[in-house]
């Protein structure tokens, strides 16, 4: 285990969520030899420098001979930027330690290219939840794709009239709208456009919109009233596969998918589902909307699994979270 600490990295990293896309929010944090803190950078919207370009900006001459522990290991390629693994050592420093390895191949090597100069490098191999989905859309070639909903604990996102306002309590809407601002996009389907007309907007509790917005799209070849879209700010697309085809070719690497039960199942159908948002409501209703249209499978084990990977109380509702099995990525 490193004497340094993982946590400002980690936060730095945390902080720009949402912002980064096609990069992945990375964070960085230098230290100096008795381990105090002196500096932390995190990646800078597209275009602009990494997260070790602005944390070696931030230090100035404090950087050399200092620790960097970066949550991504650093790039050894030149984009629109270049190469973070020559400014780390151009800078002087003397350890960088890293918490995931970069699946990207044209990115990758920085650790290689590090030792070549002489820095010590060391990777402690962490779980970084900032960058998630960014590497499940590195490894699939599309946007990282989270399914949400709000269900009775019987399993029905409406009562048998239609009404579904509001299933879940203020604690939980309140969830949705800060989660909704660290995506790059919510999807949902033209029968959700044409029955609610969502503005699908990220708000603060008082209802004015957040200075973060996710890009706002709807899926489905149902004629929708083009007020509603351009008053919204609409992208449309036939498909699923059409949406997330655009979605990761404008940059998106992060989406929501806050469709009906139609939607829904086409994700799951396409096998485009890598993460579930379950917000469940201590409610029993016995019949009413469900929150597929149909089987996923005939028998248990042919049904999609996922791993649990967190469980939050959110006022008198239940948030669980999970995401597909590593056998299944």
């Amino acid at each position: 285990m490193s004497p340094f600490e993982y946590s400002a990295a980690l936060k730095a990293g945390d902080a720009v969520r949402g912002t980064t896309s096609p990069n992945p929010p990375v964070g960085c944090a230098l230290y100096d030899a008795a381990g105090s803190l002196i500096a932390t950078g995190a990646t800078s919207p597209a275009g602009g420098p990494h997260a070790e370009v602005n944390a070696l900006a931030a230090a100035g001459e404090r950087a050399r001979g200092s620790t960097a522990v970066v949550t991504l290991e650093p790039c050894n390629h030149t984009g629109r930027t270049g190469p973070c693994a020559l400014a780390l050592a151009d800078a002087g420093v003397d350890t960088v330690i890293y918490l995931t390895a970069d699946p990207n191949p044209v990115a990758a090597g920085g650790a290689q290219y590090l030792r070549s100069r002489g820095v010590t490098v060391r990777y402690e191999p962490q779980r970084v939840e900032a960058l998630q989905p960014w590497l499940r859309s590195v490894r699939h070639g599309r946007p990282s794709v989270t399914v949400k909903f709000a269900a009775s604990v019987d399993g029905f996102t409406a009562a048998v009239d239609g009404t579904s306002q509001w299933i879940t309590g203020p604690a939980a809407r309140g969830h949705v709208h800060e989660d909704r601002c660290l995506r790059d996009a919510v999807i949902v389907g033209t029968g959700t456009v044409v029955a609610d007309n969502p503005s699908l907007t990220a708000r603060w509790p008082d209802g004015i919109e957040r200075e973060r917005q996710p890009r706002r799209v709807v899926v489905g070849t149902r004629t929708v009233p083009e007020g509603n879209l351009s008053r919204l700010g609409f992208e449309q697309y036939a498909t699923p596969e059409g949406a997330l085809d655009a979605l990761w070719e404008s940059g998106a690497r992060d989406v929501l998918v806050e469709g009906g039960a139609t939607l829904t199942t086409s994700f799951f159908r396409l096998g485009a589902v890598d993460r579930v948002q379950a917000y469940v409501a201590p409610l029993l209703l016995g019949d009413g909307r469900g929150v597929l249209t149909g089987a996923l499978a005939e028998s248990l084990p042919d049904a999609p699994r996922f791993e649990l990977t967190g469980v939050t109380v959110l006022g008198n509702d239940v948030l669980i979270e999970m995401e597909t099995t590593c056998s299944q990525d």
